[in-house]
């Protein structure tokens, strides 16, 4: 079963970077297309697109993933490569949505997150019937390793950055906690950190951030509760 789609963010740069690879690869593989596909929740999405007037993929496709009969579905279910040579040859293939755009040979690979759980995939289309060598694979696996490296850095680097606001949020609560200060609840005066007690006036003019919690200063106790200092003595 597909795994829901973990939230990251790929940065501009990262972007730019895979937009070379598939450009670089199409280019070398003498192909018309080259992707990267990505899982968007229950969808699957071109979210890179080579740059040609061949190539009929645009970014932001989508196709309902389970059961749309793509190549990348198999990709990504079976976690492994796929290769089609000629889909018009192939029983299980000649009726593939892809064939509506005449892509008719496919050679693929998924691509994974850090967690193991999917991407997408990176793959080549060809118009015409096409084997894809050796070196072909061989390009293509680099390619998905240094996507993968990317996105374990950006996964690891959007976990830092999560911890870091934990952190920051705990310690303003902690900053926010100590600024609580003790105020008299019947004369209103307040206690400072050396236990003087000060009318209320004039210390929320020196400390305007500081937020109260009550108390009872001394001469109040004497005042409101003598039978206790009384038998304090």
């Amino acid at each position: 079963m597909l795994n829901k789609r973990i939230e990251i963010t790929i940065p501009e740069d990262v972007q730019n970077n895979w937009q070379e690879i598939v450009d670089i690869l199409t280019q070398v593989c003498n192909v018309p297309v080259g992707l990267i596909m990505r899982l968007d929740e229950s969808d699957i999405e071109v979210f890179v697109s080579n740059r040609s007037q061949d190539n009929p993929y645009r970014l932001g496709d989508k196709e309902h993933f389970q059961g749309s009969g793509l190549y990348c579905e198999t990709v990504i279910n079976s976690r492994g490569k796929l290769l089609i040579p000629d889909a018009l040859a192939d029983e299980n293939w000649k009726n593939n949505p892809d064939i509506r755009l005449n892509m008719i040979s496919y050679l693929g690979f998924p691509v994974f997150l850090p967690t193991k759980k999917p991407f997408g995939t990176i793959c080549v289309l060809d118009n015409k019937r096409n084997e894809y060598s050796p070196v072909v694979e061989q390009l293509m696996l680099k390619f998905k390793d240094m996507i993968e490296s990317h996105l374990e850095l950006i996964f690891l680097n959007q976990a830092l950055v999560d911890e870091n606001k934990q952190l920051t949020d705990y310690l303003m609560e902690l900053q926010a906690l100590r600024g609580i200060v003790p105020i008299c609840s019947s004369c209103k005066s307040i206690r400072d950190k050396e236990d003087n007690w000060h009318p209320v006036e004039h210390y929320l003019i020196r400390h305007p951030e500081a937020e109260l919690s009550h108390g009872i200063c001394p001469e109040c106790v004497i005042k409101l509760y003598p039978e206790y200092v009384k038998g304090s003595r």
